[in-house]
């Protein structure tokens, strides 16, 4: 087990550092100059001279490449240009909407999807598993964008249930509470768990049906176990270990692909300020947000190749 920990840990590493090198590549690699951009048209070479010192870009690239890295190992962060406060402050301001906004919306794709799978695989080739397919189906090809539009006109416009957009704050002397916080966040989350729990109930019928083919299930049938007591108990235990993967990336999947719901919601998030960071050309926001985003997913696929192993028993045998 601990070799297998250091080999992944070492991969995590690897993954990190590969990325964090692509993405400031690329954005050495955009056109215009970012001082320029910033001042405007009218700014003059001596400003447009200051702010590039100011901003460090008079430096080699692989020296800035080294301090910004190296800010982070230290705790120490770059400072937006169009707010002029550390990026970290910034980040983790909007990751108090932006994770609990995915991990609502990741709770009620699992709910969804497993009551869809199971429930198709124990009925399938029936009505049933034909009317969770064509359903799951349907959600495929609706655009979370667009659903979210259905959403606010049906429960904000005409039922009034909901506020069309916006965020109150986790406590009261912002204004909200978590009630408040949580219901602002639902319609967003089924918006965004619409698409994920249509494809999750695939993969997790698929894989009961899979499983229910093996050996150890008609053993266990054979003797005298029930249908539904051998479903329960075998087989979706084994059916986990694919699931396992989709609901990891679909995780990473809903933090980082929370811009377009946060921009239909005006939902002060992470997807808000990435978006606003392009526009004004903020680079080391754009930067650093793209890095957490990267790190969340390779840090979610670490932990999910560490579950595998109280999930499968095959897997603690194939490593001892």
């Amino acid at each position: 087990m601990g070799l297998f920990l250091l080999k992944r840990l070492l991969t995590l590493l690897a993954t990190l550092v590969a990325a964090s090198a692509l993405i400031f590549s690329v954005l050495e690699l955009l056109p215009g100059n970012v001082a320029q951009v910033i001042l405007g048209d009218s700014a003059t070479p001596e400003s447009i001279a200051a702010l590039e010192a100011k901003l460090g870009l008079h430096r080699p690239a692989l020296e800035r490449y080294a301090s910004w890295i190296g800010g982070w190992l230290r705790g120490e962060s770059a400072v937006s240009t169009s707010y002029d406060t550390p990026t970290a402050t910034l980040i983790a301001e909007r990751l108090q909407v932006t994770l609990p906004l995915a991990v609502l919306a990741m709770m009620l794709t699992v709910a969804c999807a497993f009551a869809m799978g199971v429930y198709a695989a124990a009925h399938h080739r029936r009505w049933p598993d034909v009317a969770v397919m064509t359903l799951s189906q349907l959600g495929l090809a609706v655009p979370s964008f667009w659903l979210a539009i259905l959403l606010i006109l049906l429960f904000a416009v005409k039922l009034q249930w909901f506020s069309a957009g916006g965020f109150p704050g986790w406590t009261e002397a912002e204004g909200g509470g978590w009630w408040p916080g949580i219901k602002a966040l639902l319609l967003p989350a089924v918006a965004l768990a619409a698409v994920q729990a249509a494809v999750l109930a695939r993969w997790v019928r698929s894989s009961v049906l899979e499983v229910m083919r093996e050996d150890f299930v008609r053993t266990a049938r054979a003797k005298g176990l029930s249908r539904r007591a051998t479903l329960w108990r075998h087989v979706l235990r084994n059916a986990m270990v694919p699931v396992l993967t989709v609901i990891g990336l679909q995780f990473a999947f809903l933090i980082s692909g929370t811009v377009v719901i946060e921009q239909v919601f005006v939902l002060p998030g992470i997807g808000r300020l990435v978006f606003q960071a392009v526009a004004n050309r903020d680079l080391a926001v754009v930067r650093d947000v793209v890095m957490l985003l990267v790190a969340m997913v390779v840090v979610v696929n670490f932990i999910v190749d560490l579950l595998y192993a109280v999930i499968d028993p095959r897997l603690k045998v194939a490593r001892t």
